[in-house]
């Protein structure tokens, strides 16, 4: 199994967190019996003092620098890695996706129905690189803007439910798709640090809701022991 992270800002992560990424890395070791890895074009962090992605300080310094790759930027969304993807496949070769995105997009470049046509793109290309590819798509979770601006809220919503239709249409036994279930449990003053980018909770809940559809859907590693770790990271922090 070749895992890649496919994400924006909630995913690359900004200096000094540890991602979710990394917390589902510590997942995969612990309940994964079988040889995987993740894979991917970039390593760092988003730098908000330089407002690009050239940060290596990540909270655990010993998370393997192997384990860091994903395909992930602060800013970017559908739109962009739609471009990207079939070559990023391809190079690394990628045969599971673990994808969220949106939020960027429908807050400053596309609609709804925009945002859902980059997604069949990205799809069409992904495929072309690699046919027998799966992937587990992350709903939009609706942030601090949507709680105050209706019509953003609407267009979030409007989204997510044309998200599941395309995975249902797009999804197939050769290349199999599955759509992840919005975390429970959160909320956004203790999910997030400043109402969009998750915390250390909302790190452990964006990664077991992801595990949960894998071992849920294709029978990958266990169950995420969501209430345990997360509780620990309350109290850690």
């Amino acid at each position: 199994m070749r895992i890649m992270f496919v994400g924006d800002s909630m995913t690359i992560g900004s200096a000094g967190d540890f991602t979710w990424r990394y917390r589902m890395w510590q997942h995969l070791n612990a309940t994964y019996g079988g040889p995987y890895r993740i894979v991917g074009p970039r390593r760092t962090l988003h730098e908000p003092a330089e407002d690009a992605a050239t940060s290596h300080a990540y909270a655990d310094p010993d998370f393997p620098d192997a384990a860091r790759c994903h395909l992930a930027g602060w800013g970017e969304g559908w739109l962009h890695m739609a471009p990207l993807i079939g070559d990023a496949v391809r190079r690394h070769r990628a045969d599971t996706l673990l994808i969220s995105l949106g939020l960027i997009d429908l807050g400053f470049y596309t609609d709804a129905e925009q945002t859902a046509e980059n997604v069949r793109e990205f799809f069409a290309r992904a495929r072309a690189a690699a046919p027998h590819l799966r992937a587990v798509l992350m709903p939009v979770i609706p942030n601090v803007r949507a709680a105050g601006d209706p019509e953003f809220a609407g267009q979030c919503g409007h989204f997510n439910e044309l998200l599941a239709k395309t995975v249902a249409d797009l999804d197939t036994p050769a290349s199999p798709l599955l759509l992840a279930s919005e975390p429970a449990g959160w909320y956004l003053d203790t999910a997030t640090y400043d109402g969009t980018h998750p915390s250390e909770l909302g790190e452990h809940l964006l990664a077991g809701a992801f595990a949960d559809a894998m071992e849920q859907g294709w029978e990958v590693g266990g169950p995420y022991r969501v209430e345990e770790r997360a509780t620990r990271a309350v109290l850690a922090g």
